[in-house]
């Protein structure tokens, strides 16, 4: 008996049998690509400067050619100018890359954001594809509260330092993400060096230090109207969002007028782990160069500061070295 050939049938919606056409074939439907909001340091390259600005691009290939770059990750132009379109709202699945770079980040540096067993401590930098120098907003020391600073401090034997990085996220916090005013806070500051007979916030000690960030939480609550967040990861996505709506703010937009910026190009978001140099006289921080910047010769060059952050080098409340 000869086997018989079935000829294979396609339905309808209606249930209806339809002979197949000769030739055509099935074709599978294609998965939707996942749009790319955020890349670690090492998927990066200096070529890519566009998607991930000056800052993130380099950062990338310096990790791409093996320096110590301590790791991060990069939230990219692309994704800026897609949230400041929206009327201020994140990319969808863009957070949730932000959470998994987060995860890699922990993962590489052996630490958690919040924990305060082990703490993460990270940056939170603007970087738009041409510099723009103290025109748009950072935020330090991202991923410390009251539990966090106990667990650090018993980690470290170093209250002064906890403290003193502490203080400085609720003021930068406060002053780049709430809008709430730097006087009040530098007033606090003036009052406890005056009341101690010192002129640098470097002398003040790890009690100043604790009561300072206790006036300076009551400062954030009394002028902008709401508690200094105490959960890390509401704290890095708020600064996210300050770094972006900074790319519009009035003082961006006008240096880009005056140099001749376009401003479509957006602003990336730079999460980076902290590396602290207020840890005492041997650390530091500052800005350097491998060049003479007004010569060209080649010789290091530049200012810095011992116990300090990189905020005291730019906002001159400290003469540097």
């Amino acid at each position: 008996m000869l086997p018989v050939a079935i000829k294979p049938k396609s339905q309808h919606h209606n249930g209806h049998a339809k002979p197949a056409r000769a030739g055509r074939q099935p074709v599978a439907a294609s998965p939707k690509v996942k749009k790319q909001w955020v890349y670690l340091f090492s998927e990066g390259a200096a070529r890519m400067r566009d998607l991930l600005g000056g800052k993130g691009a380099n950062l990338a290939e310096m990790t791409r050619l093996g320096l110590p770059v301590p790791p991060g990750f990069v939230v990219t132009t692309e994704a800026c100018n897609t949230y400041l379109g929206a009327g201020e709202k994140f990319p969808p699945g863009m957070w949730e890359q932000e959470l998994e770079a987060l995860k890699k980040i922990e993962k590489l540096t052996g630490k958690k954001f919040g924990d305060p067993k082990n703490p993460l401590l990270v940056s939170c930098r603007s970087g738009a594809k041409f510099s723009m120098p103290g025109m748009m907003d950072t935020v330090l020391n991202l991923g410390l509260n009251d539990d966090v600073a106990e667990g650090l401090t018993r980690l470290t034997g170093d209250a002064r330092f906890v403290y003193d990085a502490y203080r400085r996220l609720v003021q930068m916090f406060g002053a780049v993400v709430l809008g709430v005013a730097d006087e009040p806070f530098e007033r606090v500051l003036a009052d406890y060096r005056r009341l101690r007979g010192v002129t640098s916030d470097a002398e003040l000690s790890a009690d100043d230090l604790k009561s300072i960030t206790v006036e300076f939480k009551y400062i954030v609550s009394e002028k902008a109207g709401r508690e200094f967040p105490t959960y890390p990861l509401e704290q890095l996505r708020l600064a996210t969002e300050a770094v972006f709506k900074s790319w519009n703010g009035k003082r961006a937009f006008d240096y880009r007028n005056a140099a001749g910026i376009a401003h479509d190009l957006g602003t990336a978001v730079n999460i980076q782990t902290m590396v602290f140099g207020n840890r005492g006289a041997g650390s530091g921080t500052g800005v350097v160069t491998t060049r003479n910047v007004s010569t060209g010769v080649k010789e290091i060059e530049g200012d810095y500061l011992t116990n300090a952050q990189g905020e005291d080098v730019v906002a001159g409340t400290r003469t540097t070295k």
